[in-house]
């Protein structure tokens, strides 16, 4: 077989997945159908049912992933992200997971997430630059030995 190394500029969804076809069958083949779910809790205004916010994630091998959490401006300081939390941690125990992890930067809310139980078990210095990214984990469960 001959192969090639093509590089693309802001490649679509179809090419994106045809990278990860192959990866998600290796992966299944080493460690089982992970079980993809995705999900999301809106935050609509009651008015227009428009959607200002709210939290989408993931859950792949048993572990929940938030992906985007957002709490629009004027539901801020109502616990409307301490909510938007707990129904997702309700929502990973009732899909039995292992585990919830997100990324954030230091800018934006770390203290929120360890008031909430994460800890933090990495992170990347100079995204962006001056900035950190942030990695936290909250374990459902005790680990497997």
């Amino acid at each position: 077989m001959s192969v090639r190394i093509e590089f693309k500029s802001n490649p679509d969804e179809d090419e994106r997945l045809q990278i990860l076809e192959p990866l998600k069958a290796y992966n299944a083949e080493k460690a089982g159908d992970g079980l993809s779910e995705k999900f999301a809790f809106f935050v609509r205004d009651e008015n227009t049912d428009a959607v200002l916010g709210g939290l989408h994630g993931r859950i792949l091998y048993r572990w929940l992933f938030i992906e985007l959490l957002v709490v629009p401006e004027q539901a801020r300081g109502q616990r409307m992200g301490s909510q938007l939390m707990d129904r997702a941690e309700a929502f990973a125990r009732e899909r039995n997971c292992v585990g919830i992890w997100l990324d954030t930067f230091d800018f934006q809310a770390p203290e929120f997430y360890r008031k909430h139980g994460y800890e933090e078990f990495g992170h990347l210095d100079d995204y962006p630059p001056g900035h950190q990214r942030l990695f936290f984990q909250k374990r459902l469960m005790p680990l497997v030995k």
